[in-house]
């Protein structure tokens, strides 16, 4: 059954699911634009809300970042069987998504005044506030947000390297138990002879 992720030539929303399909062994044909040159309107058009990223598998379209990585994941045995701890690990999903947007808020902004306001307090303030927490949940979790392996810590991991790249910075630095979880995930099978091939990505 052939498989594709449509994505960026960048991290972005679709690193952690690249992680995840490499990590489930899965073949697949990583389909990459040009970030820059964007909208693509035949591309564009062609997708089922006009967004990336875009899964497809046998002919079957599945789009939203946080839909086809939680798919994978259960493809891969990296979710819990029991409901009430899939609920938590989605919270978990979220709320990274939470601090992502705030990102979001940046990229997009083309005031350089206004976009070295908001990069500063994402510096200063919102990376402190989701981090801190996410670092005492990892401390108190065996390193993992659900004790052990599962795909928050791939969404996780992802997102930091995306928010790395946009804001030129190390989110992980002050965070210990995050630097470890994602230098966990970078050493998997599968993610690490991926990361190994990947050229760096550039904005």
């Amino acid at each position: 059954m052939a498989k594709k992720l449509h994505y960026f030539n960048i991290n972005g929303l679709a690193e952690s699911i690249r992680y995840l399909l490499h990590y489930a062994g899965e073949k697949f044909e990583d389909v990459r634009y040009d970030l820059k040159s964007w909208p693509d309107k035949k591309v564009k058009e062609s997708l089922p809300y006009g967004q990336l990223p875009l899964y497809e598998e046998g002919g079957a379209k599945l789009t939203q970042s946080l839909a086809i990585a939680r798919y994978i994941a259960l493809k891969a045995n990296l979710l819990p069987s029991d409901p009430w701890e899939q609920a938590v690990l989605d919270s978990f999903v979220f709320t990274i998504y939470d601090f992502w947007s705030k990102v979001v808020v940046f990229i997009k902004e083309q005031d350089p005044a206004r976009k070295a306001a908001i990069k500063k307090e994402i510096i200063d303030e919102t990376i402190d506030f989701y981090f801190s927490r996410f670092e005492k949940y990892l401390k108190e979790n065996k390193g993992h947000f659900g004790g052990k392996l599962t795909w928050v810590d791939f969404v996780l991991v992802g997102i930091v390297e995306s928010a790395n790249l946009f804001l030129e910075i190390e989110v992980q630095k002050k965070y210990p138990s995050v630097g470890t979880l994602v230098k966990e995930v970078l050493s998997l099978p599968g993610v690490k002879e991926y990361v190994a091939t990947r050229k760096p990505y550039v904005i």
